[in-house]
């Protein structure tokens, strides 16, 4: 075999490993993301669910002070949960970047064996 046609085998070898890993990197992103949107439309729902209960609430209260009561447990609730998806949502698109990157560096060091 000559050289030209091992180097040729090599670049196709090399081409193919590259797709598999793009590939590969744009299901696990695609994942990511149904996950991430999963998670806020879980969140959305909840956080709807808490508001119309906390109206209910303030539509059912006696005094003033009761809806203010209402009111400032419902902020902070509120405030709490948003502070902890925030946090959530931070770690799943950390998650995501590395599973999508995953795949490539995983071809890449391949491919610097080869090479090496």
């Amino acid at each position: 075999m000559s050289d030209v046609q091992r180097f040729s085998d090599e670049v196709q070898k090399a081409s193919k490993d590259s797709f598999d890993a793009a590939v590969s990197s744009f299901g696990e992103a695609n994942k990511g993301f149904q996950a991430i949107a999963a998670e806020i439309a879980s969140y959305s729902k909840k956080s709807f669910e808490d508001g119309t209960r906390a109206f209910e609430q303030l539509v059912g209260a006696k005094s003033f002070e009761q809806a203010l009561e209402i009111q400032s447990q419902y902020a902070k609730k509120a405030f709490d949960a948003y502070v902890a998806q925030t946090a959530k949502l931070g770690q799943m698109y950390v998650d995501l970047a590395r599973g999508a990157y995953n795949p490539v560096e995983q071809a890449v060091a391949k491919t610097a064996r080869k090479v090496a």
